[in-house]
């Protein structure tokens, strides 16, 4: 029962791209099978959320390759998280991208949405795996099905993010996670995690500690897709591809691959208790708080929308990490419920930003200025999603400011330095978002923008985007607030693997 439970969602998410192929002269049809797929593949994950709510923990083991080694996938807490969010935004995305793509007369449609399934198809695989090696392969699967949406736009910048992009993400996994897979192997004498026990871990009690360490470093490197500075540069330089892949990348599979396999390694792999022991705890939160910040000071230097944020995600990404190196009960929650807060006021943000080029032609945040006016809608959506990332009540990101907060006062030796990381990094996000929502509703337009450059008045010829488009970010907004509100949803399953 356990094994049709958990392939289920995999069958049906792996059904869709060629479905999509086998459409591809009729758009209509094409793009009905993403819809259908995404609440296909969310419907038959919550027999699994009831499962884990309900205390047990699904396994299966598809297939052996050696002693050790094998195919197996599972259910716990984290694993629904995500492999819920991801089939959930998926359906939102192919609304948006319908409005999108369209909007823009855009190229090679059937391919970018057979890409775009099969990345999501690597998410749940992902979202369900056991095993280090079952995990391995589904987040390269990822890497690969994703190139080609970095490098839609088939010119010279797209091909050079899409390099820099494969570059990032395979090199360090043949370097980093490929050895680090190898030396649990050895130390172990299997690739099978500890899921449901976040205190043990994996790795014996006479294992060599500067192996151990070794390894955990190794991990934490190989994982370039939770973009952990140094290893974060090829996330700016993928916003050449379309705004909805930039949405994939930072709010439905890419990055939130990075940081679920950060956090299975962490509390799966190698348990609090081996953490703890081996105090990695520290430079991992050091690492973090790193990120956070330098990527918000370099976020405030960005004019382009897009890029600005994408340095947000870099730094945003990192409180998941940041959470979890607390090693206390609050703040693994806290890092965990960021997986979802994250996601939703992310896609949001890529959302709006999307709307505002189809409907206005706006990159620059500068060119913005007064656009609120014509598109309210959409900059109001903003507003709330960016209320979201500096972590103002009512909206999700609080819940996670919240928790963070309180995981740093359990442990009083660097709680001090861990709550002010917390306080920069809000003041920073507050520096780098409310500019963009004041411009846009107080700011002066342009002169010859249809408003005289005074501060009434609509643009000439600018107007909301596509219903296709605005309704999923206002959805999706929503969302973020509801979440906020009513938190309790999401916490059951981030308690459920704290416990």
């Amino acid at each position: 029962m356990d094994t049709f439970a958990l392939t289920l969602p995999l069958a049906i998410a792996a059904a869709a791209p060629p479905l999509i192929w086998l459409f591809r002269r009729s758009p209509n049809l094409r793009e009905a099978v993403s819809f259908t797929a995404a609440a296909l593949v969310f419907l038959s994950m919550l027999p699994l959320a009831a499962a884990v709510l309900s205390g047990r923990i699904p396994q299966a083991t598809l297939c052996t390759l050696y002693p050790g080694i094998s195919l197996s996938l599972q259910a716990d807490g984290l694993s629904v998280l995500f492999g819920l969010i991801a089939p959930f935004l998926w359906g939102f995305a192919t609304s948006y991208n319908i409005g999108y793509m369209r909007g823009l007369d855009e190229h090679a449609q059937t391919r970018y949405y057979f890409c775009f399934a099969l990345a999501i198809f690597g998410a749940v695989g992902v979202a369900l795996s056991a095993t280090v090696f079952t995990l391995y392969l589904f987040y390269e699967l990822i890497t690969i099905f994703t190139y080609p949406l970095v490098a839609h736009h088939q010119d010279e910048s797209a091909f050079a993010g899409a390099q820099k992009y494969m570059t990032y993400l395979m090199g360090t996994s043949k370097l980093f996670l490929l050895p680090a897979m190898i030396l649990t192997y050895v130390l172990c004498g299997t690739l099978d995690m500890r899921v449901g026990d976040i205190a043990a871990g994996m790795f014996p009690k006479d294992a060599d500690p500067r192996l151990v360490t070794l390894t955990y470093f190794l991990y934490i490197a190989g994982l370039a897709k939770a973009a952990i500075i140094p290893f974060h540069n090829w996330l700016p330089s993928a916003m050449v591809a379309p705004t909805p892949v930039s949405a994939l990348l930072h709010a439905v599979a890419v990055v939130k691959a990075g940081v679920f396999s950060v956090s299975r390694i962490m509390l799966s792999g190698f348990g609090v208790e081996t953490l703890t022991s081996l105090n990695l705890g520290l430079p991992t939160a050091f690492v973090a708080s790193l990120t956070i910040l330098a990527a918000s000071v370099i976020a405030l230097t960005k004019t382009d929308l897009k890029a600005r944020l994408a340095y947000s995600t870099v730094s945003q990404l990192s409180y998941v990490v940041l959470g979890l190196s607390l090693l206390t009960p609050d703040g693994i929650q806290g890092g965990i419920v960021h997986i979802a807060v994250h996601a939703f006021s992310k896609i949001t943000l890529f959302f709006c930003a999307g709307a505002i080029y189809v409907a206005a032609h706006k990159k620059n945040i500068n060119d913005m200025s007064g656009l609120g006016r014509t598109m309210p809608f959409t900059f109001a959506a903003f507003a709330v999603a960016s209320l979201s990332m500096i972590g103002a009540p009512p909206v999700a990101g609080f819940v996670t400011k919240w928790k963070l907060l309180v995981g740093a006062m359990e442990m009083p030796a660097y709680s001090t330095a861990i709550l002010l990381v917390l306080l920069a990094s809000t003041l920073l996000n507050v520096a780098y978002f409310a500019p963009v929502t004041y411009s846009a509703f107080f700011g002066k337009a342009p002169v010859g923008d249809g408003s005289g450059g005074g501060h009434g008045g609509a643009r000439a010829g600018i107007h909301e985007a596509p219903l296709t488009m605005l309704v999923p970010l206002l959805l999706t907004a929503t969302l973020s607030v509801a979440i906020g509100l009513f938190p309790d949803t999401f916490m059951l399953f981030v308690k459920a693997v704290a416990r």
